[in-house]
């Protein structure tokens, strides 16, 4: 299972990776995994604001529906735009570049942390492993 270091994890299978003051959001290798082939990918809308933990979408499959959780506080400065377009050529298809690189091309929103120090909170790579 892919678990890269330099990230931030949640219980909820969430990764953050804070540059500066904005965090890229996805889902982690070992989430899109057990969901199986994605099908649907909802996002929240640029300029919504949400709390750690709120939901900020979901995530569909021919098996399951599982919420997207944010894991830092803030608001949605972007998203990516592969998933507003899902009936693109093989190369852009969204759901296989979650399943491909869900730390890089499949990666789902970016948020502007108001609040920096909940990365505290979230569990580093080691931690992370431990619990899947």
């Amino acid at each position: 299972m892919n678990v890269p270091e330099g990230l931030k994890y949640t219980e909820e299978h969430e990764w953050v990776r804070v540059e500066g003051n904005i965090g890229t959001i996805g889902i982690t290798d070992h989430a899109q995994s057990e969901l199986g082939d994605l099908t649907y990918v909802e996002l929240p809308q640029i300029g919504d604001e949400f709390s750690k933990g709120d939901s900020v979408g979901g995530v569909e499959s021919m098996k399951t529906y599982q919420d997207l959780y944010t894991p830092v506080s803030g608001k949605v400065v972007e998203v990516n735009k592969a998933f507003l377009n899902e009936d693109g050529g093989e190369e852009d298809n969204p759901f296989e570049m979650v399943k491909n690189d869900p730390y890089g091309k499949g990666w789902m929103l970016k948020i502007e942390l108001s609040d920096p120090s909940e990365l505290d909170t979230l569990m580093d790579a080691k931690a992370y492993k431990g619990i899947i």
